[in-house]
Order: C-alpha cells, then sequence, then structure tokens
C-alpha cells in the first residue's frame, strides 16, 4: 500500500513539475485559468504530491519492505560526503554567486547529486524507486532546459564570491541540521554511524 501512494505523489510532484518543461503546454494552462490560479493549483498539487510521497515512503518502510540489493558499508560513507556539496549546491541556487554562473542550475546539479548519492547507499524497492524518479527527473528537467526558447522566470541578481561563501556557509549549516536533527528524527535513519 505505501509504495503504491509514495508512487502516486511521484508521479503527482514529479508530473506538476515536468509541466513546466512542456512550455506551449504550460502557457495554454496559465491562459486557461490566470496566472494565479495556475500558481495556486501548481503549489498544491506539489504539496499533495510531496505529502504522499513521504507518507507513502514512511508506510512502505514500517509494512513492506523489499530488499533488491545491499551496499556495501563504503557506499553509506560516499553517501554522507556527497550529501555536503548536494546541499551546497541547492543553497547556491538562491544565494546566487558564481557557483550559480558556472552551473547554470546548481539546484538541478544538487537534486541529481542528492539522489544519485541515496541510490548508492539503498538497496531497497522504494528508495531505487524514489530517488531514482527524481534523478530521471533532474536528468529530464536539465535537458529542457537546453532546448527552451524563453528566458522562463525573471532573472534574479547573481552576485559575486561574496555569494558563494554564503552559500557554502548556509550549506554547511543547512548539512548540519539535515544529518544530526532531520535524517535520524524525520527519517528514522541515522547519518553518523551507518
Amino acid at each position: 500500500m505505501g509504495l503504491l501512494v509514495m508512487i502516486l505523489g511521484l508521479v503527482l510532484f514529479l508530473g506538476v513539475h515536468t509541466l513546466t518543461t512542456q512550455r506551449e503546454l504550460r502557457a495554454r494552462t496559465i491562459a486557461s485559468m490566470g496566472e494565479g490560479t495556475y500558481k495556486i493549483g501548481y503549489a498544491l498539487a506539489s504539496v499533495a504530491g510531496l505529502v504522499l510521497i513521504v507518507w507513502g515512503f514512511a508506510h512502505y518502510r514500517a509494512t513492506g519492505w523489499i530488499d533488491i540489493w545491499h551496499p556495501p558499508t563504503v557506499l553509506k560513507h560516499i553517501t554522507v560526503a556527497l550529501m555536503l556539496p548536494a546541499v551546497i549546491l541547492v543553497a547556491a541556487s538562491y544565494i546566487r554567486g558564481r557557483i550559480y554562473t558556472t552551473l547554470k542550475h546548481p539546484m538541478l546539479a544538487g537534486v541529481k547529486l542528492w539522489a544519485a548519492a541515496h541510490l548508492l547507499a539503498n538497496g531497497d524497492l522504494g528508495s531505487i524507486i524514489l530517488f531514482g524518479s527524481f534523478l530521471g527527473w533532474a536528468v529530464f528537467d536539465r535537458i529542457s532546459l537546453k532546448r527552451r526558447t524563453d528566458g522562463g522566470a525573471p532573472p534574479i541578481p547573481v552576485g559575486g564570491p561574496g555569494n558563494d561563501l554564503i552559500a557554502v556557509a548556509v550549506g554547511i549549516v543547512a548539512y548540519l541540521a539535515l544529518a544530526f536533527a532531520f535524517h535520524p528524527v524525520v527519517i528514522g535513519v541515522p547519518v553518523v554511524g551507518v
């Protein structure tokens, strides 16, 4: 049951996020319902999808775990190490500096690194579906960005190396919070000592 709910959540969450890559369909949708209604619907569908993913995955972990392979411990340590740059990349997508300018889409790079790292450390079916779906979506979205003809959202000002230092500092703090508070409490898996 949990796995199906998680998959439904993935379809909803990633489906609505894939809508943004379909520029003509997105434009027609906005034209037919209005930008405000589109944004509200987009946000509600995203939140609903995320809730289904989290609930479904938690239920699957508690009641229906399906092992596919058993990753060696070293891969779990590599995952812990890869998560620091992944979180810094996500921070750099909002605190724009040279990292942003160099990568163009650090959020997608961070999501790809997060998903790939978690695929290394988890060999169960639910994790493979969850992280594999996010990895596939991020790769698809990055490819679609190269093919888009419109500029998308209004540009956000880009700063210099000072913004990169702030992004790294914010990323380190967020990484520590995720590793020592969020992951063991919310996910139920300790990062240290895996």
